[in-house]
């Protein structure tokens, strides 16, 4: 498992400031535009990056992702292109990177081949919602051996019981899902996810990430409160769609202004 990952999440926890984890998807707006914005969501102070691999059938995107992973099918992305497109990715982001995609991309590359090229690129780990816990071993073992780490979902919906076998052996992180359905931008949460969150908590030897309906500074605060960091998706595509680079900054801020050292 990535000990990049490890490193870098506990060095924000210890500093008191919580992670902050932007999701963008490769090629929307063209596969030339993936690096620069990796590099400013660096220097506007995330802890790591999540690159959505678009597919044409995204189970757990709600709309503003669905329309971003189009526009870049159209445009031409393929899953081989965005390898292509970071082959040289570290000579300037060297934060954590991790990419969220379905299986199916995946298996058009070949499991192997995938997370070789993964390894060679410098990519950390792998967020992949349409495989449950019950069917990880199909590929966890083939990540694991080229140093990626499998992130897990947790729902809210999942009982205690569910919870603790998720937490149990959990690399890198934990996505804790705080709404019920798919992601997207929220006003507010119809269930107060912060219980959930703290006793999965209470169950990990490794941090919780919050994210799904995340979406204003607020929030980030909000959920700062009660996990270690926060990752928001739909917000940020629309940010950069509308070109309102200064609002992701907002967005990464509250994340370093949060509770635990006010």
């Amino acid at each position: 498992m990535s000990g990049h990952l490890q490193q870098s999440l506990t060095q924000v926890i210890e500093s008191g400031d919580k992670c902050f984890v932007p999701y963008i998807m490769a090629g929307d707006g063209g596969l030339d535009k993936l690096i620069p914005q990796l590099e400013f969501m660096q220097s506007a102070g995330a802890t790591m990056i999540e690159i959505g691999i678009p597919f044409s059938d995204p189970a757990a995107d709600g709309p503003v992702i669905q329309e971003a992973g189009m526009r870049a099918l159209q445009a031409g992305t393929t899953i081989q292109g965005i390898l292509k497109a970071l082959e040289n990715v570290r000579q300037t982001v060297t934060i954590p990177l991790l990419f969220m995609t379905y299986l199916n991309p995946i298996l058009s590359v070949g499991l192997e081949q995938f997370a070789q090229t993964c390894k060679k690129i410098g990519i950390d780990g792998c967020i992949i919602p349409d495989v449950p816990l019950e069917e990880e071993q199909e590929i966890k073992p083939t990540l694991q051996q080229y140093d990626l780490a499998f992130i897990r979902l947790a729902s809210i919906t999942s009982p205690p019981e569910r919870l603790k076998q998720l937490a149990s052996g959990a690399e890198g992180f934990i996505y804790a899902v705080t709404v019920k359905g798919v992601t997207g931008i929220r006003n507010e949460f119809s269930t107060d996810p912060s219980r959930y969150v703290d006793l999965l908590k209470q169950m990990s030897d490794v941090p919780v990430l919050a994210g799904f309906g995340i979406s204003t500074p607020e929030h980030v605060r909000q959920m700062s409160q009660v996990c270690d960091g926060t990752i928001v998706g739909s917000q940020i595509i629309q940010h950069l769609q509308n070109g309102e680079q200064h609002l992701i900054k907002e967005l990464i801020q509250a994340a370093k202004r949060s509770l635990s050292h006010e």
